[in-house]
């Protein structure tokens, strides 16, 4: 099956008011699919099934955040597994840099001077 999205119409807009007497508020919208080999329209239905309330960490580090990475003067091997791992090295701030989630995968994580 190799299904494509033809349109989607977001709820309340013209072509959901049968839908929405259905499902009421929970109606995100509907969707118009095609599969193209066996030749059928498909019309689905996105529902928000719960709502509840939710705060964002702000300690939380999003894992592609470029860190810098203390690595010290003849540690080679480190330097290299860093550079491996697509860090690259900043003159300025003297510090490599790689996005956390290479860090924390590494287990370097002690290492971290700039978040």
């Amino acid at each position: 099956m190799s299904f494509y999205t033809a349109k989607t119409i977001i709820a309340g807009q013209p072509g959901t008011q049968k839908w929405q007497k259905k499902f009421g508020d929970s109606l995100v919208c509907v969707r118009y699919k095609y599969d193209v080999d066996e030749h059928r329209k498909i019309k689905t239905v996105e529902l928000v099934v719960e709502d509840e309330p939710w705060q964002m960490d702000k300690e939380r580090t999003p894992a592609n955040k470029l860190i810098g990475l203390q690595v010290f003067y003849g540690e080679t091997s480190l330097g290299r597994l860093v550079r491996a791992a697509g860090g690259r090295w900043n003159r300025k701030k003297k510090l490599w840099e790689l996005p956390y989630r290479e860090a924390v995968n590494l287990g370097l994580e002690e290492r971290i001077v700039e978040r």
